[in-house]
């Protein structure tokens, strides 16, 4: 039978499972319970596991059984994320979260379910691979780069050896109908860095301005200027976006505070714009606090680089996903998403490319459905069954064309 089949077999102990983690999301690099539902599907299938030691990660590594004439065997490394987020749900689902300010509002209790279920299709294949196939559960990728951990701790060479590729996939709850997969090659998510800045001034009256150094009005005029500097100093094809999300200064309006808070997200698409900004953020802002007579603290957080599909590896998984769904069912993006991934260090170190697949309800509008990370992003089990077939097809077919390349 084939794998699309044998999956649609296993919808319903896939949605169970995702129904499982959904109602109980952990938040982090530390995610035990969820640790322990995996190991639990995972049970009886012939992994060889291995728990991470710095995190809650699990990696599982499927020996292929098939004959190959090589000493070294292909090996190809599938991801999911498995972690919550800090919000409150509000979709109004039967399984909602029983964590109360905790939810699977990224989809990541699809990828969690749905890399299972390849397992044991996978497993059920065994005798067909003449290569290792490993599954990598990640915790921490909101905001914990857990993908980080869990390359220092070895999971690229699980297997014995570099994988020679790796795939990821991502749910999204709009942008896409329901049942289209989307990928891109080359740069498909931004890159993303945290600004933290501190303006230090001189506490006083509110009706003596001029006795004191007033930091709100130099952080006011930061937060225009950064806007500004972008659109002045960066090519509009290459774009920056900024977005300042904490601006916090004093606790009564007539009086002056000493310092004043900016805090903000910057996503760059290029790595020479990245560069550009972690030199010109600084200067500027130290120049705005000196026109001022004041003092500022500044530190520019590189987090999460540019997630970047490699060509060849993009076009096998069009290809699967094509042969697999049929052409209608792919979109091929045309610019990236501003979003960030830390799949980006696996894409880093090995080729591979990373499939979005759109869990919109069916009948909803996918142009304004709640997106990923709102406490009203509802992700619909119907794309389970085939987010594991395409994750199982990838794994086989890239070890059958390595195996016969070599």
């Amino acid at each position: 039978m084939s794998i699309t089949t044998d999956a649609k077999e296993l919808q319903g102990e896939i949605a169970r499972f995702r129904h499982e983690l959904h109602q109980e999301p952990e938040i982090g690099l530390d995610l035990p319970r969820t640790q322990e539902k995996v190991l639990k599907a995972l049970d009886g299938l012939p992994f060889e596991i291995t728990l991470g030691k710095s995190t809650t990660s699990v990696t599982a590594v499927l020996r292929g059984g098939a004959a190959y004439a090589s000493a070294e065997k292909p090996v190809v490394l599938l991801r999911a994320d498995m972690d919550g987020l800090p919000v409150q749900e509000t979709t109004g689902v039967d399984y909602t979260s029983r964590v109360d300010g905790a939810m699977h509002a990224c989809g990541h209790d699809l990828h969690t379910s749905m890399l299972a279920g390849a397992a044991t299709l996978l497993a059920e294949r065994r005798d067909q691979l003449a290569g290792d196939v490993v599954l990598m559960f990640q915790p921490g990728e909101e905001g914990f780069d857990g993908a980080s951990y869990m390359i220092k701790e070895g999971v690229l060479d699980a297997a014995g050896r570099r994988a020679d590729t790796a795939y990821g996939m991502h749910v999204f709850s709009a942008l896409e109908p329901h049942g289209q997969f989307t990928t891109k090659n080359g740069v498909m998510l931004s890159s993303s860095d945290g600004l933290v800045v501190t303006v230090l001034g001189a506490g006083g009256h509110g009706s003596a301005p001029h006795s004191a150094k007033d930091p709100v009005t130099a952080a006011a005029e930061m937060v225009t200027a950064l806007q500004v500097m972008i659109t002045r100093q960066f090519n509009m094809f290459d774009p920056v976006v900024l977005t300042v999300g904490v601006l916090h200064a004093g606790t009564k309006r007539n009086v002056i505070p000493e310092t004043a808070r900016i805090e903000a997200t910057i996503r760059t698409f290029s790595e020479e714009s990245r560069r550009k900004m972690m030199d010109a953020v600084p200067k500027l802002l130290q120049g705005i606090a000196a026109a001022h007579g004041l003092e500022v603290d500044v530190h520019y957080q590189e987090e999460y680089p540019l997630t970047i599909n490699d060509e060849d590896e993009t076009h096998t998984a069009e290809k699967v996903i094509a042969g697999m769904f049929g052409e209608p069912r792919l979109t091929r993006m045309a610019t990236p998403l501003s979003g960030s991934e830390d799949f980006s260090r696996v894409l880093a170190e090995v080729p591979g490319t990373f499939v979005g697949l759109s869990a919109v309800p069916p009948g909803a509008d996918h142009t304004t459905s709640p997106f990923n990370h709102s406490p009203y992003a509802t992700f619909d089990d119907g794309v389970l069954s085939d987010g594991a077939a395409l994750y199982a097809e990838l794994a086989v077919s890239r070890i059958a064309a390595l195996a016969a390349a070599n």
